[in-house]
Parts: structure tokens; sequence; C-alpha cells
């Protein structure tokens, strides 16, 4: 669905606030929750005054145009249309967090291991999340890329040198890269 568990908001945005990214790709936008909320809690709680003059660069991929309004054109700078497989790897600048929300398990876990090593290549950081519990979904909205295809664990993210677990009761949440160490300094984020 275009759409993710509401039981791990308060972790996500959490995490990217303390972050303070000043860039951030969202892959899989969907809806455009996370990008909507980040630009949200990165631009209108830093103390300016000005409310539609942003300084952070927010973009996104998504595989499925028909999931994206014109809402979306609000949020962020730039939505990449196609594959994330494909897209990820040609991509010229560096981000400070890649999103993986709830994305990579519509990819088999060679594919999944494949996309979240290409975002390590352009953010600094990689913010995961995933279901503990994966359900057998199939095309949903129209859209044959919401097919659930693996199902992922703790030991699939704790291989990663610098890396921290979020909490959280229904999905596994996982910052990988240089800001895990500052997250672990910042706890306790809201477990869920």
């Amino acid at each position: 669905m275009p759409t993710s568990n509401f039981f791990q908001i308060n972790q996500i945005i959490q995490t990217i606030f303390h972050l303070k990214p000043n860039s951030l790709l969202d892959v899989g936008v969907g809806f455009g929750k996370y990008g909507f909320l980040a630009r949200e809690y990165l631009e209108l709680w830093d103390g300016r005054d000005d409310y539609d003059q942003w300084v952070r660069r927010i973009d996104g991929i998504e595989v499925f145009p028909d999931y994206l309004t014109p809402i979306h054109n609000i949020v962020y700078d730039h939505i990449y249309v196609g594959d994330a497989l494909d897209l990820v790897p040609a991509l010229d600048g560096q981000y400070d967090l890649v999103l993986l929300i709830d994305i990579i398990e519509h990819f088999t876990h060679d594919e999944g291991r494949q996309l979240l090593s290409d975002c390590l290549k352009v953010g600094s950081n990689v913010l995961i999340a995933t279901p503990k519990d994966i359900t057998q979904q199939e095309t949903t909205f129209d859209n044959p890329y919401e097919r659930h295809r693996s199902q992922w664990h703790k030991w699939h993210f704790e291989a990663f040198d610098q890396q921290c677990q979020i909490d959280n009761s229904q999905s596994y949440i996982y910052l990988i890269g240089p800001g895990a160490a500052i997250l672990d300094k910042k706890r306790p984020i809201i477990a869920g």
C-alpha cells in the first residue's frame, strides 16, 4: 500500500528530527507521509519565521506514478519516477539521510541488499523500517510493485558496523551510518 504502519511514526520522525539532515531522499514515497512530516519538523521547527522558504532538500523516488498528487509537488523538491534499483545508483548527489520505510520487503533479499548498498553510497545515513511479521500482500491499488517478496529480520541489519536499532513493537527500525552514534546519545526514542 502507499502507506505504512502508524505505530512507527514517532520513532521515525524523532530520528529525522535528531539527525536534522539538510538533504533527504525518501525511497518509495507512496502517500508522501514521511516527506510531509520531515518538511514540517525540519523546516517549521527550526526557529525561522519564513513559512514557505525551504532550506532543506527533500527528494523522493516512486515507482508507481499514479500515487503522486499535487501535494507531492509542494512537499518534495524532486521526485524521481522509476524503479529504485535503477535510479539510486544513477543519482549524482549525496544525501544526509535516505529513508527506506516499509519498502525493502517489496524486494527479494538479493535486491534489497543491493538497494541498501546503493543507498549507503548516496546517503551518509540510511533509516530502514520493515514489519516484524510480513503479511501476504499482492497487487493493491492496481500497483504490481506492492507485492511482499521477502521477510527481514534483525540479523539482516545488525551486520553493519555503524548501526543502531530503534525499539518498536511492530517494526524493525534501524539507522545505519555515522548518525547511529548520535542517535544512541539522544535516547530514549519513544517506543511503540
